[in-house]
């Protein structure tokens, strides 16, 4: 499992202007099921993702093409970890 954090480093008028695109990549995502959550931080300097992948790399090579990746908008990082406590009814992350 992994924790993704995005951080911007541009105006957010262009974040704001790529982020039909990246709500496409991001749907594209969950649909592989490679996703687990994702939203914006607070304040707004970035986002995070829960994910999970067969690989570090193969991550890797996915966050490349975010189009705010792409595009030079933003950053990214990846934390790779391995749950071993979950509250109450979040055990399926154990599993994944």
């Amino acid at each position: 499992m992994f924790v993704i954090t995005l951080t911007y480093v541009r105006p957010l008028e262009e974040i704001d202007a790529l982020m039909p695109k990246h709500i496409t990549w991001l749907k594209r995502q969950y649909t592989d099921g490679l996703f687990i959550a994702s939203g914006r931080q607070r304040p707004r300097v970035g986002g995070v993702i829960l994910a999970t992948s067969e690989s570090r790399e193969h991550l890797e090579t996915t966050m490349k093409a975010d189009p705010f990746v792409e595009q030079g908008l933003a950053t990214f990082a990846l934390c790779e970890f391995v749950p071993s406590m979950t509250a109450p009814g979040a055990e399926v992350l154990k599993q994944l």
